[in-house]
Formats: structure tokens, C-alpha cells, sequence
């Protein structure tokens, strides 16, 4: 199954909600095995985030090694579709179904183009079942077995939805990093009349994030937007009038470029809750540090097929949110680009059928000029 559509909607026919397991991977292992791929499928984790399946493709044994890697599991498709989620359907120029964007369409464009393009050189696919999810098990467990077996790619593509405006148009070469604080502080209930009696929590918990909120961590820099801590949730859950409550909690968010380390901004929250707040708890989960692949081979070669392909010369991009690219910078030299993303996550998903054989010619594109480059 080598025609993109073809291969596209047999993928978006299954329901491969996060996290994915397997009629999704049956289906990229038969468009695989025929192209002279060895496909290792293998489970990773126990609950609560896992299993998770995963796959890892390789083709070839020598010269340049080119990666592919993606996910094919999928957000929840919620109510309100036109037409069913996971029952791919062409209307007018569009082929809707949940993941036609994100990122389903992507991979059958790349498995599309490696059925053109077979070497000289390796060619490999890292694709997950659980990127949408926690991505404990998923990209990070993989990568561990390819380390067991001495594979280590010279470049990797991920095909996350890049595209803003027209397919081409937005290279990712980096991402920010991600880090999320709750705060608990502790007090001791009471009555409001007798708050010499109590203790109240709030006041230490609105000192301490109007501290917070007033820190500017960076003004950005040549690649990266600035840096932004965000309060997402402030709960105290007290459901009387009259009593003076014994917790109040918050939750940060912050969004930080390369000027800083995950575990570096928590510490910093930390100490500032802890001066108002001296008995609050704080913790922290980092989902991905700030990375940056600087312009060079892999973007250059990648621009030059995007413009050869649709006339356009791509921008180069930190901007959005974190992908699996955040694990797989460790690897190699690492940069994203996919279809547009104007309907991820929505209701009526959907690519244009043009965009997916375009897609898949520029992914050929860059497939040869990468081999290429290699052998000059």
C-alpha cells in the first residue's frame, strides 16, 4: 500500500485514541514489510501510563541514516462530526477523519516517499502510540532500543503539523521547554469569627503567585519567543461561608526557551512560595526541555526540497507547543515539518488531498537530496 490516500484512510480507519495498540500498527506494518523494512513492534511501561506499543522500522545497513519518526495515536474525537471520526471520508478536495493532520496524513506521505526513495543509505521510522498522552513510554522507549542495538541516526524528520498558512511554509528547529508546579500550602481550619483560632492559607498563597506573576525570566532571544509562567488553576474548595479553609492550592505552568532548565525554574518557584509560605509543598514535573537544532544541513536540505517542491522558502521556527522532537534532539540533529495545522485536535479534522501527494514529494525530495549530500 503504497498510494498515500489509499494508505492515509487506512490508517484514520482505526480508532487508535492514546494510547494506540494494534490494528493501527497492522496496517503500517503491511505498508512497510514489502518496501524491505524490518519492522520491531515491542511494549513498553504498566499502568498507570502504559502499555504503550511502539514501532521502529529500519531499512538498510550502511551510508547515512534518515529518521522518520511520528505517532499514530490520536486526541479523543469528541462529539459533533459531520461525518464519523475514524470512518476516513473524501469531500470536495478534503479527506477527513481524526489524525488526518495529526499526524497520520504525515506518515503516510513519508512511508509513500521511502517506496520511491531506497537508499543509498538507511532509512528508519520511530513511530509511537502514545505522543498525544503522558509519552512516558513511547519515543523515550524506543529510543532505549535503538540505543540496544547501535542505531543512531544522522538526521530525523518528525512530521508534526508545522504549515500555518500554505503546505511549506514553517519549518519547527526547536521548541520550547515545559514545566508544570503545584502548590500546596497548609493552614488550619476554623471559624471566620475566631480567626485567631485558625490559620489562613489564602493570603500566604496570593503573596506568594503575585511574586511569581511579577517575575520576568527572559525578554527571548534570536530563536525563541520569551519565556511565560502562567497560573492555570488556584482551588481552595470550601463549600462554607464561615470557615477560614485548611489548604489552598495553585497550579503554574511555564513555557521556557534555552536560556533556562526545567528543574532550575521549579527550584526558583519553589523558594519564592517558600518565603510566604515556609510549610507549603511544591512539585514538579519537567514534560521537556527547551531545544534548539541550529540552522545547517538538515534544515538547508530540508528548505531546498520544500521550495523546489511548492516554490516557497520555509520560515524556521521555535514557536508552539512541545512534540516528541524534545527527546529525540538527544539523538541527532532533529526538525519537524507536516501538513497544515489549522484542524488538529478539532472537530471535521481534515488534509487536503492535494497537500498529501505534495507532501509526499517533498519527503522524496528531501530524501534524495539527504543521500546525495551523503555520497558527493
Amino acid at each position: 500500500m503504497t498510494d498515500v490516500v489509499a494508505l492515509a484512510e487506512a490508517l484514520l480507519a482505526c480508532e487508535s485514541v492514546t494510547p494506540a495498540r494494534g490494528e493501527v500498527f497492522d496496517v503500517l506494518e503491511a505498508a512497510l514489510v514489502p518496501l524491505g523494512f524490518a519492522v520491531d513492534r515491542s511494549v513498553a511501561g504498566e499502568a498507570p501510563d502504559g502499555p504503550v506499543e511502539n514501532l521502529l522500522a529500519v531499512r538498510g545497513t550502511s551510508g547515512p541514516h534518515i529518521a522518520f519518526a511520528g505517532h499514530v495515536d490520536v486526541v479523543p474525537p469528541g462529539e459533533g462530526w459531520t461525518s464519523a471520526p475514524f470512518k476516513p471520508e473524501v469531500r470536495g478536495d478534503l479527506l477527513y477523519g481524526r489524525g488526518a493532520v495529526d499526524m497520520k496524513g504525515a506518515i503516510a506521505a513519508f512511508v509513500a516517499a521511502a517506496a520511491r526513495v531506497d537508499g543509498p543509505g538507511t532509512t528508519s521510522l520511530i513511530i509511537t502510540g502514545d505522543e498525544e498522552g503522558p509519552a512516558i513510554y513511547g519515543t523515550r522507549a524506543l529510543m532505549d532500543r535503538m540505543a540496544a542495538r547501535g542505531l543512531t541516526p544522522d538526521a530525523c524528520l518528525v512530521g508534526e503539523p508545522t504549515s500555518t498558512a500554505r503546505l511549506g511554509d514553517m519549518i519547527k528547529i526547536g521548541r520550547r521547554g515545559s514545566v508544570n508546579i503545584w502548590i500546596d500550602v497548609p493552614g488550619r481550619q476554623g471559624h471566620v469569627a475566631y480567626p485567631h483560632l485558625a490559620d489562613n492559607p489564602i493570603p500566604r498563597l496570593i503573596a506568594a503567585l503575585a511574586e511569581i506573576d511579577a517575575v520576568v525570566l527572559d525578554q527571548g532571544n534570536a530563536w525563541f519567543q520569551p519565556s511565560n509562567i502562567e497560573m492555570t488553576d488556584i482551588t481552595v474548595g470550601n463549600p462554607a461561608t464561615n470557615v477560614i479553609p485548611a489548604k489552598a492550592s495553585a497550579r503554574l505552568s511555564i513555557r521556557f526557551n534555552d536560556a533556562h532548565r526545567g528543574d532550575d525554574l521549579a527550584t526558583r518557584i519553589a523558594a519564592i512560595v517558600h518565603r510566604h509560605a515556609p510549610e507549603a509543598i511544591v512539585t514538579s514535573k519537567v514534560s521537556g526541555e527547551a531545544f534548539l537544532t541550529q540552522p545547517g544541513a538538515l534544515s538547508a536540505t530540508l528548505s531546498a526540497a520544500i521550495e523546489a517542491q511548492t516554490g516557497i522558502v520555509p520560515e524556521l521556527s521555535t514557536t508552539g507547543g512541545t512534540s516528541d522532537a524534545r527527546f529525540l534532539s538527544a539523538l541527532c540533529p532533529v526538525a519537524e515539518f507536516g501538513l497544515l495545522n489549522a484542524t488538529m485536535h478539532k472537530l471535521d479534522e481534515a488534509v487536503a488531498v492535494t497537500d498529501l501527494h505534495l507532501l509526499t514529494d517533498i519527503y522524496a525530495d528531501f530524501l534524495r537530496r539527504s543521500f546525495a549530500q551523503s555520497g558527493s
